[in-house]
């Protein structure tokens, strides 16, 4: 069970690119329930946040045992955490249910960008001890990435 949640569920296991298929997860979750109740995707966005952030930084030590070295690939439950807290962003401004597919898609790629330059203190917060250096610089990846979007919608109008 440990393996399918810090894998989420057998992508972190997907070659290429495990990070960007752990990604995916929170993107489909919110595609197939965001055109009829973003609302909804909106809180289940927040609570998967959540819910994977705190499974990262509790399984995160079982798993670099497992898979022998720090912040292995195969861990994807952070990039899960990451994409829901940008799509939580997105979601709670009224002006993307206009731009739906097109701000996914923005947030998608923002983040994944984000999360492999690691520009600034997004690297530095690796550093941190734990399944909390595993875990933070995606959720700031993903604020980032919501953040810019978000502003882009509101821009937009």
């Amino acid at each position: 069970m440990r393996l399918m949640l810090v894998t989420a569920f057998g992508l972190g296991l997907c070659k290429p690119g495990p990070g960007t298929w752990g990604s995916i997860l929170p993107l489909v979750v919110a595609a197939v329930g965001g055109h009829w109740c973003p609302d909804v995707v909106t809180l289940v966005m927040g609570v998967l946040a959540v819910l994977a952030s705190v499974l990262c930084v509790q399984l995160t030590p079982w798993a670099e045992a497992r898979f022998g070295r720090h912040d292995a690939s195969e861990i994807v439950i952070d990039e899960v955490a990451g994409m829901a807290l940008a799509l939580a962003i997105v979601f709670a401004v009224p002006a993307a249910m206009t731009h739906l597919t097109w701000a996914m898609a923005a947030a998608f790629v923002l983040f994944r960008v984000l999360d492999i330059a690691k520009p600034g203190p997004i690297n530095a917060l690796q550093r941190c001890a734990g399944g909390w250096g595993v875990l933070l610089d995606d959720l700031a990846a993903g604020l980032l990435a919501g953040a810019i979007v978000a502003g882009g919608l509101l821009l937009a109008g």
